[in-house]
């Protein structure tokens, strides 16, 4: 089994921001196959979860509830309740340092700042998971300026504008396709095709 968490805070007025983009994705997939579950609420894995199969194998979608500072907790829970080892499990996180539109892959690297894979990190005593790193930084050189007077913990709050729907459109396929090529070909072959 695979276990696909996507990292994000809950609750309607983050619906779309920039720190959310890991449920973006996870959305999409999950609108994206056939015969996956709708999303249901599991208060004992702290999560809403979907799960499904993809070339014979299940595969469990999971959006933590906990808030994105916490995400490890329901990791966790999945992670002991399943027996799924960290190499089974792909973490999808929104990433300052790559431009929006862009996204990359790796397994077992740091945290780089980002609370809540620091969270899945600690919790699951190990970062040898992979993580497919969602851009959020602007393209453009001029609103990149601006918004780096806000601090970062506010940026990531904001909402994607009508401007950037298509990179996030762009990476959002990407993504899918990428994490289908890992499910597939495994982590190396994904990663020579999408990074």
């Amino acid at each position: 089994m695979k276990l696909i968490i996507g990292l994000g805070n809950p609750g309607s007025e983050y619906f779309n921001t920039r720190h959310n983009f890991g449920f973006l994705v996870l959305n999409y997939l999950q609108d994206s196959l056939p015969d996956f579950s709708s999303w249901q609420t599991d208060n004992k894995f702290k999560a809403l979860l979907s799960e499904g199969q993809i070339n014979g194998e299940k595969i469990l979608l999971a959006k933590p509830q906990t808030f994105m500072n916490n995400s490890g907790q329901a990791a966790k829970l999945l992670a002991d309740f399943y027996k799924t080892p960290a190499a089974d499990i792909i973490v999808l996180h929104d990433d300052l340092d790559i431009v929006l539109g862009e996204i990359r892959l790796s397994q077992n690297s740091s945290a780089g700042g980002h609370k809540g894979v620091a969270s899945v990190i600690q919790e699951l005593g190990t970062q040898d998971f992979t993580r497919l790193r969602l851009g959020i930084k602007p393209a453009s050189q001029n609103f990149f300026a601006k918004i780096f007077k806000t601090p970062a913990e506010k940026f990531v709050l904001r909402k994607f504008g009508a401007e950037e729907k298509e990179p996030v459109q762009q990476a959002t396929q990407q993504a899918k396709e990428t994490i289908l090529s890992i499910l597939q070909n495994g982590l190396s072959a994904a990663q020579n095709q999408f990074n």
